[in-house]
């Protein structure tokens, strides 16, 4: 399992190029699969790194086919406008000459206010009083603020989780707690979507249930730190036709909302003949 230091190592990215980069991928005990989260991190950090003058405002991203981390990562920013206040770049991340992810970004340089307003942040319990996840990791702290256990196939619900995530020891760097965010937001609308349905939990996913993410996008609103707990507030709106849509806003411990993020994917049975064997997890 990695730790801190092996996350901020691969989003380290080696400049190859201009607008090009190699990454490696983290050992997530996912066999050779790379978790989504990873990619959209390391697309971001592509983005500013390809127009370091501004800040990262919004990313779509297609999750084309499934990353091994046997191999590294090549990563190719193209430059669709850059000016004063806006630029934008598409980052597509590739493996052997095949497309495996292509994410569209908008990047900014914040403005002063002319109006605000935000969203409130849900009354749940602070994180400090939350025990810590079964299993989690000392450099990627998880607390669920609801009780909810959205692996349990038995734990039936409603399709929300809010989660309190942060990253102790992450460096105070506006770029760098974005990426982070990213990456922890890939992890858990799948499962809020599974829910409602007995029978039904993440932790079927790649076992008895194929699952993917399909689409993700994420909009930044205001700075904040990645080491300091953030809480997810996540709904499903929809699930059918092998599918689901969910979605998530973000609040820092003191209530203020600073990213927005949702998610398209894809919740099915296996294909005949292609269910893992017991014991086994399916690659994607």
């Amino acid at each position: 399992m990695s730790d801190l230091t092996d996350v901020l190592a691969v989003l380290d990215l080696k400049e190859t190029g201009e607008g090009r980069f190699e990454a490696g991928s983290l050992d997530e005990g996912m066999g050779t699969v790379v978790f989504g989260g990873q990619l959209l991190a390391q697309s971001l950090i592509a983005a500013t790194r390809t127009i370091p003058d501004k800040q990262a405002l919004s990313m779509h991203m297609v999750f084309a086919r499934g990353a091994t981390a046997a191999e590294p990562l090549e990563i190719a920013v193209d430059t669709m406008q850059a000016g004063r206040a806006f630029g934008s770049v598409t980052v597509t991340t590739s493996q052997g000459g095949k497309v495996c992810t292509r994410a569209l970004v908008l990047l900014h340089a914040p403005d002063d206010d002319l109006i605000r307003h935000g969203d409130a942040a849900p009354d749940v319990p602070a994180a400090d009083g939350l025990p810590g996840r079964d299993g989690g990791s000392p450099w990627w702290e998880i607390r669920y603020a609801d009780g909810a256990d959205f692996a349990d196939p038995d734990a039936v619900g409603p399709p929300e989780l809010r989660v309190w995530t942060r990253f102790p020891g992450a460096p105070d760097d506006v770029t760098l707690s974005q990426a982070l965010l990213a990456y922890a937001s890939d992890g858990f609308l799948i499962g809020t979507a599974m829910r409602p349905h007995p029978g039904k939990g993440q932790s079927l996913a790649h076992v008895s249930i194929s699952t993917t993410v399909l689409t993700q996008t994420l909009s930044f609103h205001e700075p904040f730190s990645a080491a300091d707990w953030l809480l997810l507030d996540q709904r499903s709106s929809y699930a059918g036709r092998g599918r689901t849509q969910g979605s998530g806003t973000v609040f820092t411990a003191d209530g203020r909302l600073v990213a927005s993020f949702s998610q398209v994917n894809m919740v099915r049975d296996f294909p005949a003949g292609q269910a893992p064997k017991p014991g086994e997890r399916a690659a994607r």
